[in-house]
């Protein structure tokens, strides 16, 4: 297996930016995700990857080997499309033994081949239907074993889940984690569902709406430490709350309007943070303890009054109104909420956090 990387790779259309002087390395033989807003360019991303768009500049390497000119036919890359992209008129069996036939091998091999990932996707019994005659996952399993059936160095997933219910998308995530760590190919997984991406991810890379890369790591790495409001936004949910930074060099803290002054910890100074210079502090719903009851050992506290409670069935989101008018989120475990006190409409709470569960971003 080799890697996948891009450099200073640019794509227009009509005028307007689409992918924008991206520089990217896909670590070979893993799974790698691609998340990001709708009209991002994750999609051209792809595509380009493929050999179905030209780029306007940059280069597309694979290993040592610049593919960025080479056409679609000779790249040993293949592509799952959000819509399978069977063909309609033929069989399970002939559709995927169809690239195996374009290159003339013979007709026994054929058959043992297909006939032997058609075992492994558990669609043997499903040979001679047509498309339209299986269901959602079904056609899923055909369109990933026609993908790989020429053993590719590189697979590419542009959102395959999309049109399947919550259940069967569950189901199949799983299924594709444990067939990219068997086969050990490189999976690049194009997804706006951060759902998806997280789960599946070894390591994933976040597209802004620019066309640019926002930040690359692992899925714990982009969830736990954004480099910038917008991932921690779009990834997951976040509450934000603005202010200064104030007493930079000793006890650092935010002091924000109506509200006070809150610790923060800053394990690595960043070059934009100055003393008295507007900052973002982003905490996580679940990182919030929730009480009627001062509670002591946290590093910072709130008061606010219960505007609403949500029932998430694994959770309980409740959203706390603020003295500035500014509305907070708060997740909390059933298993922990039911053997509590009980936290109603307009009970007026505390809202605990520890100053390293709360992230410090530029404003």
């Amino acid at each position: 297996m080799r890697s996948i990387q891009l450099k200073k790779l640019k794509k227009t259309l009509q005028g307007e930016v689409i992918v924008d002087t991206i520089d990217l390395k896909i670590p070979s033989g893993k799974f790698f995700a691609l998340l990001g807003p709708s009209g991002c360019g994750k999609t051209t991303l792809l595509r380009l990857i493929a050999g179905l768009e030209q780029a306007d500049s940059g280069q597309i390497f694979l290993g040592d080997r610049d593919i960025t000119g080479i056409p679609i036919h000779e790249r040993p890359i293949n592509m799952v499309f959000q819509n399978y992209a069977l063909f309609p008129h033929l069989t399970v069996f002939e559709n995927v033994a169809y690239s195996l036939k374009l290159k003339k091998m013979p007709p026994a091999t054929i058959k043992s081949v297909v006939q032997k990932i058609l075992e492994a996707f558990n669609l043997e019994n499903h040979l001679y239907k047509l498309p339209h005659q299986l269901s959602g996952g079904q056609q899923q399993r055909v369109a990933l074993a026609r993908a790989i059936v020429d053993e590719p160095e590189v697979l590419l997933l542009d959102e395959p889940l999309a049109a399947l219910d919550f259940k069967l998308r569950e189901r199949m995530l799983i299924e594709l984690i444990e067939l990219q760590d068997k086969l050990k190919t490189t999976f690049i997984y194009v997804t706006h569902d951060q759902f998806e991406a997280l789960t599946v991810a070894d390591q994933m890379a976040i597209m802004n709406l620019d066309g640019q890369i926002e930040q690359i790591g692992t899925p714990k790495e982009i969830y736990e430490f954004p480099t910038s409001s917008f991932v921690a936004k779009f990834v997951g949910t976040t509450n934000i709350l603005s202010g200064s930074l104030t007493n930079l060099e000793t006890d650092p803290y935010i002091d924000i309007p109506q509200l006070g002054r809150f610790k923060v910890h800053i394990p690595q100074r960043k070059d934009w943070m100055k003393e008295g210079c507007p900052v973002i502090m982003s905490i996580r719903p679940e990182k919030i303890f929730i009480s009627k009851k001062e509670v002591q050992n946290f590093s910072n506290v709130l008061k606010g009054t219960v505007h609403s409670i949500v029932y998430h069935g694994r959770s309980t989101q409740y959203n706390v109104m603020l003295p500035n008018k500014t509305r907070l989120q708060v997740f909390e475990q059933n298993e922990e909420h039911f053997t509590q006190e009980v936290i109603d409409y307009d009970n007026e709470v505390y809202l605990y956090w520890q100053k390293e569960n709360a992230v410090l971003l530029e404003k």
